[in-house]
């Protein structure tokens, strides 16, 4: 199989996984498993980041193993604890057994007690190499920004009373990013670089009808329309691709085969999760989105965002 086929089979599969790609991720995801280094994700919230591991994970038939950061994680909880219950309890059961002080300590920190965490897990998997889905790093402080640069490095962990690890396979490794700050250099060079942007109004298309199937196709134009349309504006909160599905989710559910604003009015939840946007968007504002995207042809839809923006900024300042 020479590069251009190995590219277009992992196209093939993760199309068959429903997800819409194209060749930039595709090449990205051929590399990150061909050189086995990780690949960092970013882009906006809701473009479809994390369905990139979870899709892999699926494709290579292989475990997914998700570390989900926070403000404060840190070593402990991402890589391994030991289970104090458990070890107090063998002692207290213990106590009337003649075995000497050094054999005790060393069945109550065997591996029978350790609660392997994501890190560990993903490094000590005996069969295949995992997927390592290390989300939204950049929520994660600094000091486990470093820490994870060791484990990264060299995908092996020293546990004091067990001694080295080294992972027998390597995972395949995720990262996402949400750019609520920056990341380090340090971390940027060892991985592969992925920015994903919003997607093109044809993909977008394709997205809601593969992953809402059923949906009227006008009705899914009219709706990415839309949502283009939304992404211009200054909102608090713009919403992403994940908004979309939600959106036409429940238009579908409400057996919805057009736009209106009656049915904008009552779906916006699913759309906008910012108080102000919604107050901001009801009245007028919505109206023109509405009337221009309904006297626009299908085949015209796909170009008509930037021009309902300028007819929008066109407006008197009391009918925005």
């Amino acid at each position: 199989m020479n590069l251009h086929e190995s590219i277009e089979r992992i196209q093939q599969e993760m199309e068959l996984q429903q997800y819409v790609t194209d060749r930039p991720i595709v090449t990205s995801v051929f590399l990150a498993m061909t050189l086995h280094k990780p690949l960092l994700i970013e882009g906006q919230a809701g473009v479809g980041k994390t369905e990139v591991a979870k899709v892999l994970a699926s494709g290579l038939d292989t475990e997914l193993i998700r570390l989900q950061c926070y403000e404060g994680l840190d070593a402990n909880t991402a890589l391994y604890e030991w289970n104090y219950p458990k070890q107090l309890l063998h002692i207290k059961l213990d106590e009337s057994s003649h075995r000497s002080m050094e054999d005790r300590e060393a069945t109550i920190f065997g591996e029978s007690f350790l609660l392997k965490r994501p890190l560990l897990r993903a490094i000590t998997d005996p069969d295949k190499s995992p997927v390592l889905l290390i989300d939204e790093i950049d929520r994660a402080d600094e000091e486990f920004e470093a820490f994870l640069l060791e484990i990264l490095s060299d995908f092996q962990v020293t546990i004091p009373e067990l001694g080295t690890i080294v992972a027998k396979h390597r995972p395949y490794v995720v990262l996402t990013s949400n750019r609520t700050r920056e990341l380090s250099d340090a971390l940027r060079r060892r991985c592969l670089y992925l920015w994903i942007d919003y997607p093109s109004f044809d993909k977008e298309t394709r997205i809601i009808q593969r992953k809402v199937p059923g949906i009227d196709g006008r009705l899914a134009a009219q709706l990415t329309a839309f949502m283009q349309v939304s992404r211009g504006l200054k909102l608090a909160k713009t919403p992403g691709v994940a908004e979309s599905l939600d959106w036409a989710a429940s238009l579908l559910a409400l057996h919805r085969d057009h736009l209106d604003r009656e049915t904008l009015i009552e779906t916006m939840g699913a759309i906008f999760k910012d108080r102000d946007d919604i107050e901001r968007l009801a009245g007028p504002r919505v109206e023109a989105i509405l009337a221009a995207i309904a006297q626009t042809s299908e085949e015209a839809l796909p170009e008509s965002s930037a021009r309902i923006l300028q007819e929008l900024s066109a407006r008197p300042a009391a009918g925005r």
